[in-house]
């Protein structure tokens, strides 16, 4: 059992949702953070007391910085911070426009970078904290073309992700981070991908969002700075940098 606080964002359905749930039966206070009020209201309604629900746009920084200032007023302190929302694209690198690339860099980069950057200072004042970054098996191979933008953004927030933890053990080694890499999980992922998408629900060797947030819930626990979500996620990597000749990017 723990007694953290746990900000986790893309709260409303799927892996955030599943998250919020768990880490509030082992103890945790979780404030649940999406763009949905009824759908995480319902959520918070199922993590019990020890939760509660801000509704906020986390790919505008002033939203990430109120949901930051909410919960220290309220409870004092936050401990981990988990950045889970994210939205997928269905089009292939030659039909990319202006508009895909921007909304993926803003949805999962920036939108991460945000919670990053606004819940740091009171992580460094403490000297102590952790920030948790969902990432995707995309972000480690192209192997799903029609997904071309969201693994270019998932690769990006890796390459952030492993920098900052460069960054942060040179000055604050109290505050960790970690990476996250899930793989296809059977949520609504697909089906609200922007341009439509196949359903994440049919696609084989899926996970459930409940599998991905034991692993996630994992990692808060033993603070390993990068995890992968299912068992040979490692050797898929290493297959397929083998495959086409060249060494994997820190798998």
């Amino acid at each position: 059992m723990s007694d953290d606080v746990v900000v986790v964002t893309g709260a409303s359905s799927g892996i955030g949702a599943a998250l919020a749930e768990l880490l509030a039966t082992q103890g945790n206070t979780v404030v649940l953070v999406a763009r949905r009020k009824d759908a995480l209201d319902a959520v918070a309604a199922k993590c019990g007391g020890k939760s509660f629900a801000i509704a906020a746009d986390v790919s505008v920084r002033n939203n990430v910085r109120m949901v930051v200032e909410q919960t220290i007023a309220r409870l004092g302190r936050i401990d981990v911070w988990v950045n889970n929302a994210g939205v997928g694209i269905t089009r292939l690198p030659s039909e990319l426009t202006d508009d895909d690339i921007d909304a993926m860099m803003q949805l999962n980069v920036k939108s991460a970078l945000y919670g990053v950057q606004e819940v740091l200072p009171h992580f460094k004042a403490r000297g102590t904290g952790h920030i948790v970054n969902v990432s995707s098996m995309l972000g480690r191979v192209p192997f799903a073309t029609i997904r071309s933008a969201y693994s270019a953004a998932k690769h990006f927030l890796n390459a952030l992700t492993a920098m900052l933890r460069d960054e942060l053990r040179q000055t604050h080694p109290g505050i960790e981070i970690s990476l996250v890499s899930p793989g296809v999980v059977r949520t609504d992922f697909g089906l609200r991908a922007m341009h439509g998408g196949p359903d994440s629900r049919q696609a084989p060797r899926s996970q459930s969002a409940e599998e991905v947030a034991a692993a996630i819930a994992g990692v808060i626990a033993s603070r390993t700075p990068d995890a992968y979500t299912f068992p040979g996620a490692r050797q898929i990597v290493l297959d397929y940098y083998a495959s086409v000749g060249e060494d994997p990017p820190n798998p």
